[in-house]
């Protein structure tokens, strides 16, 4: 153990430093390598490099459960985090979508998720058509520290996992967009981890704001294990759980929102969708919710547009898909 942790620590001397961030994002260092060493960010974070590291060079990680053995931070245990919310995002309009990131109009609804890399999590959710979706975003939810910056989620010290949050109208845009679509875009049997991202803040979840939304997440995760043949890690909690902690949602940097669509973006995503389709939804939906909750968009959609093995979704059109209900 100790000369493993000696060749990590070794990696993260200066000589290890010296890839300037233009280097990065030019392509020269392996997209490959974990984000945490190549987002947009102040500075480096070696003690997260060394965890990546270490993860490597002792076989951590991995698909199928594989997430490594991290254990989610106890909440008593956690960073004391700040009162003030994070800045710029008062008056940040969607870049796609061009509506007010923090507003829920009257009668729409909120859904959060995550399922590791939040870039591409948020990008598939702003693509779908038929108007319903007002403004996508991401930011840092389920964990215990009040307005998290994204350093203090990388290190694992305020129980945060990346999320993406949804405001959408009801009428347009029913849930068959939602659970099921954070089912199909990662890999959801990986635990503390999604591809090449390791640690509790990649962790996968869906919270839920009402039981209606509950049960579809229940419904769909039993039918999709089903399908998968493997058990499902996708942690499921009530949103109101979290409030006793300041609340389940903190909005990300700016810099982060709407990421993969802006000028000059790495087109990186680690979630590991796993090219199966979810049944249709008469076949695994609660029968109270088969009416109420029918799908706005067809299987002839999905079919066409639902998210394919690898993260294929970096690579897609930033505009919303042009398809005719």
């Amino acid at each position: 153990m100790s000369s493993l942790l000696a060749i990590a620590l070794s990696m993260t001397t200066a000589s290890a430093f010296t890839l300037s961030r233009s280097a990065l994002q030019r392509g020269a260092a392996s997209s490959r390598l974990p984000r945490s060493l190549l987002a947009p960010r102040a500075g480096p974070a070696p003690l997260r490099m060394i965890g990546s590291l270490l993860d490597g060079l002792m076989g951590g990680g991995g698909g199928g459960g594989g997430g490594g053995d991290y254990k989610l931070v106890a909440p008593e245990k956690a960073l004391p985090g700040r009162e003030k919310k994070m800045a710029g995002i008062d008056g940040l309009q969607h870049f796609v979508l061009g509506n007010d990131l923090q507003e829920v109009p009257e009668g729409f609804k909120v859904a959060v998720f995550a399922n590791g890399c939040f870039w591409g999590s948020e990008k598939g959710i702003w693509r779908l058509p038929g108007g319903g979706v007002h403004s996508t975003a991401v930011g840092y939810c389920a964990g215990f520290t009040p307005n998290p910056t994204y350093e203090e989620c990388c290190s694992m010290r305020s129980g945060h996992t990346e999320g993406v949050r949804v405001v959408y109208d009801p009428k347009k845009d029913r849930l068959r967009g939602h659970p099921p679509l954070v089912l199909e875009a990662h890999d959801p049997t990986c635990g503390m981890g999604q591809g090449n991202d390791r640690g509790t803040q990649y962790r996968s979840g869906f919270y839920y704001y009402d039981d209606a939304q509950r049960q579809l997440i229940e419904a769909s995760k039993t039918a999709y294990e089903e399908q998968l043949g493997r058990p499902i890690t996708t942690e499921i909690a009530a949103a109101g759980d979290y409030e006793k902690y300041g609340g389940l949602w903190y909005f990300a940097e700016p810099y982060h929102q709407q990421y993969l669509a802006k000028p000059g973006s790495r087109p990186y995503c680690s979630a590991q969708p796993q090219g199966v389709s979810l049944a249709p939804f008469e076949e695994w939906a609660p029968a109270a919710l088969k009416e109420s909750e029918a799908p706005k968009l067809p299987e002839a959609f999905w079919a066409e547009h639902g998210p394919k093995r690898g993260c294929s979704v970096v690579q897609a059109p930033n505009a919303v898909i042009d398809f005719v209900l």
